[in-house]
């Protein structure tokens, strides 16, 4: 029997790093203790396979199921969320079961052909809203006098609204013990930084007092908490000029990669406290990464950005990641009939989130729709500047989740539907993030259908990301390889065998790879593609019914998100995953969750709108339209079952030859 008392050593390789674990605990809660994060699509559940590692000295116990092969098993290789301790173990964590960083900032391939939306500060100048919610304003006090002893928080606020005509004003706690000090080390010469009000009914907020001129140093931050990744920005108040920007993964994919498998996570005991502090030592290491690394103002006299001069944090995030944020319970959400908490946040305290940021820094947060279409759709919205526009709009956010929005100016309708993890390499046999290594890239040899690869980074091939399993998909369906229902075409071809998971394609021979086996693409992992495209596709048809209208109608499309801005248009539409359209109709406005943030950051303008925007927005849940069945089965084929719809994939599919024997 082993002694509950005593613990074991768990060497990673090729990191070195090692934890100590009980007995009993699994490989992957021992990697989770030092940091290092093995994929575990399934939250931990043993049912995905892409937590395997490779147990290299010592040995554990029920590493074994049918995800992992007789031959695989002789050579060390184990489930780590099924594998028990029982002794002191050396492991390897390959290349495709561990996270790379890279790829995060990668720029849109010179291959697509849509227009790249890029935000211009100018237009909010422009526009007359570039107004940022946190101001920072430089003030001569008169001194007290015998005549004049007015109170120090009565004499500020006073002069303030004598001179700016700024009144309903609050001066809190930790102001008030440092306004003394304050006025009278530069002579009553002060500088205070306001919380402006979202309308004239609110106050404003005096939260922070300087001894001195510091008007012209106001700096805040802009964050997207998104459930694979997350990105901050940190930006000049004054000119809106970004001044560092960093990313990161979310930690919280090491206890599953979307965000029922966290809600679940969170529901048990101490979970919840857990999520929370996973994101926040995120946005924190990113907080730090970016005043260490950021552009100084051209300030000679005192230089580089402090922590204190931090004055607000602007973040977006889906309605899960919002929750988990906040440790409010998410539990009602993956939970029919699917109540959040709440959808609207008051400006918080960034310190009451455990940020590592100054007490006066204030913390807005991006309102939600409803459980399935959060902040970070809102905030694409908002950035997008799809809100303010005549041209009727069709806006996508592709990712796990995919959020849908119809409108324009005059009102919006959304819709959330899931599509599963295959557009980031969830759910694929040898699917991976978009990092070195990874296909993202593809074309066939029109006479031998010998594949040619393009990797991330130029590297031997390891997996395929989402937008190379677009680009492979289409080009088998237009070349014949497969057909409507993603099925092998009887081909003589050297690269068309029978495997474990049905027919496959070998994209790249052992030999080839950075990875010990071939990497192939079979019929599983097709059919997962097909019905995560059918989602999006019969999620944009059933909005489009359920408001009177038809893709015709549509005079532009905004597409968002990671895998959403490295779409291959051609490709998308070849499959059915967009409706087929003029390329000049789309545009890319890569990551608008973070767009809007920023935004908000530089506009108390854009923070009054969101408001309004909310709720004018009407909701559909797609689970509860009968017709949204109707098109998703419909869409189950490459590219549809009316492939009228696709007149001019049809049209390629006729010039395409190969040679063949039925």
């Amino acid at each position: 029997m082993t002694d509950p008392k005593r613990q074991f050593t768990v060497t990673f390789l090729p990191s070195n790093k090692s934890s100590k674990v009980q007995p009993n605990e699994t490989l992957i809660t021992a990697a989770r203790k030092v940091g290092l994060h093995i994929n575990a699509s399934c939250g931990g559940a043993g049912v995905c396979g892409k937590c395997a590692v490779i147990v290299e000295q010592g040995d554990v116990e029920d590493g074994n199921s049918e995800k992992i092969s007789s031959e695989e098993f002789l050579q060390g290789r184990r489930q780590a969320c099924t594998s028990i301790i029982k002794e002191d173990v050396t492991v390897r964590i390959p290349e495709e079961s561990g996270r790379q960083k890279g790829g995060l900032g990668t720029e849109i391939p010179l291959r697509h052909h849509a227009r790249m939306h890029i935000f211009n500060i100018d237009e909010l100048r422009q526009e007359g809203i570039f107004d940022p919610p946190v101001e920072k304003l430089c003030l001569q006090l008169k001194e007290p006098a015998p005549h004049d002893n007015r109170a120090d928080v009565g004499r500020l606020i006073q002069e303030l609204g004598d001179q700016l005509g700024k009144h309903r004003m609050v001066a809190g706690l930790p102001v008030m013990r440092k306004i003394r000090a304050a006025l009278r080390e530069k002579d009553f010469l002060t500088t205070v930084t306001l919380e402006l009000p979202v309308n004239n009914k609110s106050k404003s907020h005096i939260l922070n007092i300087q001894p001195g001129k510091w008007n012209h140093r106001n700096f805040g931050l802009a964050v997207d908490i998104g459930t694979t990744t997350v990105y901050g920005v940190l930006v000049d108040l004054n000119n809106g000029t970004i001044l560092a920007k960093d990313s990161c993964y979310n930690p919280q994919m090491s206890y599953g990669e979307d965000v029922i498998a966290r809600i679940i996570y969170a529901e048990k005991p101490k979970g919840l406290a857990m999520m929370q502090e996973l994101v926040v030592d995120a946005i924190n290491t990113l907080i730090t990464n970016m005043l260490n690394n950021a552009t100084p103002p051209e300030d000679k006299e005192h230089g580089g950005i402090s922590r204190d001069e931090i004055n607000s944090i602007t973040i977006a995030a889906n309605t899960t990641m919002t929750h988990l944020l906040l440790q409010l319970e998410p539990d009602n959400i993956r939970r029919s009939p699917y109540v959040p908490v709440s959808t609207f946040f008051p400006p918080l305290r960034a310190t009451d989130l455990n940020l590592n940021l100054p007490e006066h820094c204030t913390a807005l947060l991006y309102p939600a729709i409803s459980s399935y279409v959060g902040g970070d759709i809102v905030a694409g919205v908002m950035g997008s500047g799809m809100y303010r526009t005549d041209q009727l709009t069709l806006f996508i956010d592709i990712g796990t989740n995919a959020e849908i929005v119809i409108g324009n100016k005059e009102w919006l309708a959304c819709a959330a539907c899931s599509a599963g993890p295959a557009f980031e390499g969830g759910g694929i046999t040898h699917g991976m993030r978009a990092v070195e290594g990874a296909i993202s890239d593809f074309s066939l040899n029109p006479d031998t259908l010998e594949p040619m690869n393009v990797t991330e980074g130029n590297k031997a091939p390891l997996g395929i990301c989402g937008s190379g399993l677009l680009i492979i998909v289409a080009t088998l369906f237009e070349y014949g390889v497969i057909n409507q229902s993603g099925k092998f075409n009887d081909i003589n071809c050297p690269h068309i065998r029978e495997g474990r998971s049905g027919m496959e394609y070998v994209l790249a021979w052992k030999d080839e790879c950075a990875a010990d086996h071939d990497i192939v693409l079979n019929e599983v992992d097709i059919d997962n593609f097909i019905r995560a495209k059918a989602a999006i596709f019969a999620g944009v048809s059933t909005l489009l019914d359920q408001v009177g209208l038809q893709v015709g109608d549509l005079q532009q499309i905004i597409l968002a998100g990671g895998f959403g801005s490295y779409i291959d248009l051609d490709s998308a539409m070849t499959v059915g995953l967009l409706p087929e359209v003029n390329p000049e109709k789309i545009i890319y406005v890569g990551n608008g969750s973070l767009m809007g943030a920023w935004m908000s950051e530089l506009s108390n303008h854009i923070r009054k709108d969101v408001v309004q925007v909310v709720r004018k927005m009407t909701s559909f849940e797609l689970s509860e339209v009968a017709a949204f069945k109707d098109h998703y089965v419909a869409s189950i084929f490459l590219p549809h079952t009316d492939s009228g719809l696709f007149p001019k994939t049809e049209q390629r599919k006729a010039q395409r030859t190969i040679k063949s024997t039925m």
